[in-house]
């Protein structure tokens, strides 16, 4: 009942947020149609808000239905693999401190906070993995769901560096009243009634066959079918909005990549879309960068790949193209050095 009530109350300021959103103008949710109105709809019964996170999608509506696809049937739905909603918030956690996404580490670490109000030492070995990779310190069974998350958030952590500030609390939200209003929202975040029905999101998107390097969630239906889908939906995004040179650049890069943060400086950016034609160029810096330093993409890079542009699907398709293709990776690397069924 008490969090069923604060959804309420929050719900109008929490849609307000969307303000915060940054590059895009996400769909107000009064004017959303069609496939857009179908996940705000859901997000708002399941998740208890509109985030911003998920909104900023809305330019692009299947990227957005893909987005939200991965997040609920990994995060949010019940699960048969038995790890339950505080590990996943524990898994949401560390994988966005190793991406340096304050953004997300103050959300979930707020719902983390809400389900496991005392000690949370139980779970740091798997906030660990999740932020580093290794071993992984739970049985293989159920596993496609931890992984589903790590992938989930590798993911949002991206775009969210790219399209959102460093905190969901509105800028002069005075400091006194910051830790309140998180624990508040983390309290929000719980789960409520019987919680959320695996594969509800499903028919959001058509089928699609699941790639191999995502062969980690083959076990799990709901989990394999919702990121068979939103791994088609965003490929062909990046058909749509990424010059092909630059898709051929970022796989390539991506192929040898052990995770491994890049240097300080912006030479290695330079360099690496120097063989590119010139009007590639701005599209292949900011693919670069948010795929492996999202957290230093600035707005000159937008700008460059904007310019011209009147639409804010392209640069959706783009950041969520790039983002995807360094998650997969990631998940891939992650389930071969956890379980011995990815040898």
């Amino acid at each position: 009942m008490e969090t069923t009530l604060l959804r309420r109350v929050l719900r109008r300021p929490l849609r307000g947020s969307l303000r915060q959103v940054r590059h895009v103008r996400p769909v107000p949710p009064a004017r959303a149609r069609g496939l857009v109105a179908e996940v705000y709809g859901q997000a708002e019964r399941e998740f208890g808000m509109l985030a911003p996170p998920v909104a900023l999608h809305s330019p692009a509506p299947e990227v957005l239905a893909a987005c939200w696809m991965m997040l609920r049937e990994t995060l949010l739905a019940e699960t048969h693999g038995g790890a339950g909603r505080a590990t996943r918030e524990a898994v949401a956690t560390g994988v966005s401190r190793g991406n340096a996404c304050p953004y997300c580490v103050g959300v979930h670490g707020a719902a983390l906070g809400g389900l496991v109000p005392s000690s949370k030492a139980g779970l740091a070995p798997v906030e660990e993995w999740a932020r580093s990779g290794g071993a992984a310190p739970f049985p293989e069974k159920g596993s496609a769901e931890l992984v589903g998350v790590a992938v989930t958030f590798h993911y949002l952590n991206r775009m969210v560096n790219v399209f959102l500030d460093e905190t969901p609390l509105p800028p002069r939200t005075p400091r006194l009243a910051r830790g309140v209003l998180m624990r508040t929202l983390g309290r929000l975040m719980r789960p409520v009634g019987g919680g959320v029905e695996p594969g509800g999101s499903l028919g959001l998107l058509p089928m699609a066959p699941l790639p191999g390097d995502l062969s980690w969630a083959a076990g799990t239906p709901e989990v394999a079918g919702a990121f068979a889908r939103a791994a088609a939906a965003i490929e062909a995004a990046g058909r749509r909005s990424v010059p092909g040179p630059v898709r051929d650049l970022l796989a390539a890069r991506l192929a040898g990549w052990d995770g491994a943060q890049p240097g300080l400086g912006g030479a290695w950016v330079e360099e690496a879309v120097a063989d590119l034609a010139a009007e590639d160029r701005p599209a292949g810096r900011l693919a670069l960068l948010t795929a492996f330093a999202s957290y230093r993409v600035g707005g000159s890079v937008v700008d460059a790949f904007t310019e011209g542009r009147r639409e804010d699907g392209a640069l959706v398709e783009l950041t969520a193209w790039a983002s995807m293709a360094a998650a997969r990776r990631m998940g891939d690397r992650m389930a071969r050095e956890s379980f011995s069924r990815f040898p």
